[in-house]
């Protein structure tokens, strides 16, 4: 798995959690079934059967097409307690997610996300890291600042 892999799981996943109450509603559901279980069971597997085959598919579509980047991020940076700034520094956002911000872990991000550039010039790669990385949650479905997106 890649460096941008791990970032989209890392927050994507993180937006996957909320949902889960969705199933809690389902429960109640399959205790109700105890009055009469040969028609209710019937009915709700073939009901649960296509809800757990299409939700999955939706339920990684939906979490991430729902998924607010800038709440996800600031919710990881307050549970760090550190002083973080994700929405200018690479470094910091990898940091909010609780992964590695090396150089290597950053250059072998540079190479996922096409940077042509001196990888010598931290500077400037993380400028493009940052950018490309907003970009790429949001073409793969995540809710990111119009700001960011520039």
């Amino acid at each position: 798995m890649g460096v941008f892999d791990r970032i989209k799981n890392a927050i994507f996943g993180k937006a996957q959690a909320a949902p889960v109450p969705e199933p809690a509603a389902a429960a109640p559901q399959a205790g109700a079934p105890a009055s009469s279980p040969a028609q209710p069971t019937a009915a709700a597997r073939p009901a649960a059967a296509p809800a757990s085959a299409s939700p999955a598919s939706p339920a990684s579509a939906n979490p991430a097409s729902k998924a607010d980047i800038e709440q996800i991020l600031n919710a990881a940076v307050k549970k760090s307690g550190q002083k973080l700034d994700w929405r200018h520094s690479i470094v910091d956002l990898m940091k909010a997610l609780g992964m590695d911000a090396s150089l290597a872990e950053r250059k072998e991000l540079a190479a996922e996300l096409g940077y042509t550039g001196d990888t010598g010039d931290s500077a400037k790669m993380n400028m493009f890291l940052h950018k490309a990385l907003m970009k790429k949650l949001s073409e793969n479905g995540g809710k990111v600042p119009a700001d960011l997106l520039d």
